[in-house]
């Protein structure tokens, strides 16, 4: 079983036996997981919150956004490689990431009003409308709908990946960024393919509690659904600010 979220590899829960009924992984000890890293997430992002409307200059959280984008980058890797550290290592990457995530909310809500809140909510409502599909067998994470999220999500992070070397020599890539409806459209999609990997992560720990799965992976799953969902408000944030510039 393979999925496009990089926390979630095919492999994730083979090597991952179960022994002890005491310890198994289930579902809700995955939300619950969830839960708490969510909170952490906001204890950090509102710290940078704060402390951005106090001074109004973002080069006062710049340095502790760019400290959670690569400190939560890192530590992302190694709960990937290193599961049975999760119980601490992804509530170290949603503290991080909870760095970036507040400042970068504060700068677009300064700019436009009102769209954190917008952004706050479609991504909770996505997040709902994909468990409801999944749980009703609407949306089914087949072989063939795994692939082609999988390749979908890799071409965006190479897109992501090139440009951002490109600007590193000062080369800016044109439309897909800017308010255009080439910019536009590429939002959409991008929002629309963070979405389906939702579903892509609910079968997947599903069926990591029903193997088996030891019970410190409970935290693996919540940290891989959170990369999801920063993932996913990120690009509202984009998409929302692009059709405010038009």
């Amino acid at each position: 079983m393979r999925s496009s979220n990089p926390a979630l590899l095919g492999n994730t829960f083979q090597s991952e036996r179960y022994y002890s009924l005491e310890e198994k992984m289930t579902v809700s000890g995955v939300v619950n997981k969830t839960a708490i890293l969510l909170s952490c997430v906001l204890l950090t992002a509102g710290w940078t919150w704060i402390k951005f409307y106090q001074t109004g200059n973002v080069q006062v959280i710049y340095p502790w956004m760019m400290a959670g984008v690569v400190g939560g980058l890192i530590l992302a890797v190694v709960t990937a490689f290193k599961k049975e550290w999760a119980p601490v290592t992804s509530i170290g990457y949603a503290l991080l990431e909870g760095l970036f995530i507040g400042g970068i909310s504060s700068v677009f809500e300064k700019q436009f009003p009102g769209v954190v809140i917008q952004a706050t909510a479609l991504t909770f409502g996505t997040l709902f409308s994909m468990l409801v599909a999944y749980r009703s067998g609407f949306i089914q994470a087949t072989d063939n709908f795994r692939l082609g999220v999988a390749a979908a999500t890799g071409g965006i992070a190479i897109v992501y990946f090139a440009t951002m070397l490109l600007s590193l020599f000062g080369v800016s890539v044109p439309y897909i960024y800017g308010g255009g409806i080439v910019g536009i459209l590429f939002s959409l999609f991008v929002v629309a393919i963070a979405a389906l990997n939702f579903i892509i992560d609910f079968d997947f720990i599903e069926q990591g509690a029903q193997q088996g799965a030891p019970k410190y992976m409970e935290w693996y799953g919540g940290f891989a659904l959170m990369v999801t969902l920063i993932w996913l408000y990120v690009e509202f944030l984009r998409l929302l600010s692009k059709l405010r510039e038009r």
